[in-house]
């Protein structure tokens, strides 16, 4: 007689389904310029092809593998899977995650800190669907609204108001390890603002000088 099969744990469903969709959805995107190629019988050269990609893919490769790095811990793996196929990591769903994690008063890494980050995941796109789909309904109407110069610098602070209002609140959890990553950023953006369109490839490094100095801090008995 057979032994039965054991039953799949959540973990072993969550990588099995997730491993799908990101293959899937990275099938999709790559079925839609085959499709126009296809259909106008219009293929790019291989060399001009080669060079475009050697001009941008090395940012995107760097930016993808410092994402995977910095937000799996924080995200787990539901979220991970979920939050990569939608996309929208930086400005949307880590945001919302912090954001549900310090509601939730659960910490990141553990069972109920990747339960509360998919959850908040999964919510987050939805209303972000559904904000797009309200978007596309009105964005006739709404043009003239949105264009007008008095709304124009409401506009240009979104970003910087969702993540100042985070930044004070985990900021406000243990400020001393704050500091060095803040100074040692506001200094490298200054002195090269050239730099400042890549900032996303420097947050590994501003997590990294702040868990030096936190273990720094630590061992001097400031902590």
């Amino acid at each position: 007689m057979s032994n039965p099969q054991p039953a799949r744990t959540y973990d072993d469903a969550t990588h099995l389904l997730g491993k799908l969709w990101v293959w899937g959805m990275g099938l999709v995107l790559l079925m839609f310029p085959t499709a126009i190629c296809v259909y106008y019988d219009a293929w790019p050269e291989a060399t001009a092809l080669l060079k475009g990609l050697l001009a941008i893919a090395p940012m995107y490769w760097a930016v993808g593998i410092i994402e995977v790095l910095t937000y799996v811990p924080m995200l787990g793996a539901g979220g991970s899977y979920l939050g990569f196929i939608t996309g929208s990591l930086t400005m949307l769903k880590v945001p919302c995650t912090l954001a549900a994690l310090e509601r939730a008063k659960v910490k990141s890494g553990t069972q109920e800190g990747e339960a509360v980050a998919t959850i908040a995941i999964a919510v987050s796109s939805i209303v972000a669907l559904f904000i797009i789909f309200l978007g596309v309904l009105l964005i006739v109407p709404l043009t003239p609204i949105l264009e007008s110069p008095t709304l124009a610098p409401a506009f240009e602070q979104l970003l910087p108001a969702l993540f100042g209002g985070l930044g004070v609140a985990l900021i406000g959890r243990n400020w001393k390890i704050a500091v060095a990553p803040i100074v040692l950023m506001i200094a490298l953006f200054v002195a090269m603002p050239q730099l400042t369109p890549s900032a996303a490839i420097f947050v590994p490094v501003a997590a990294g000088v702040a868990i030096l100095a936190a273990r720094l801090m630590y061992r001097k008995g400031w902590l």
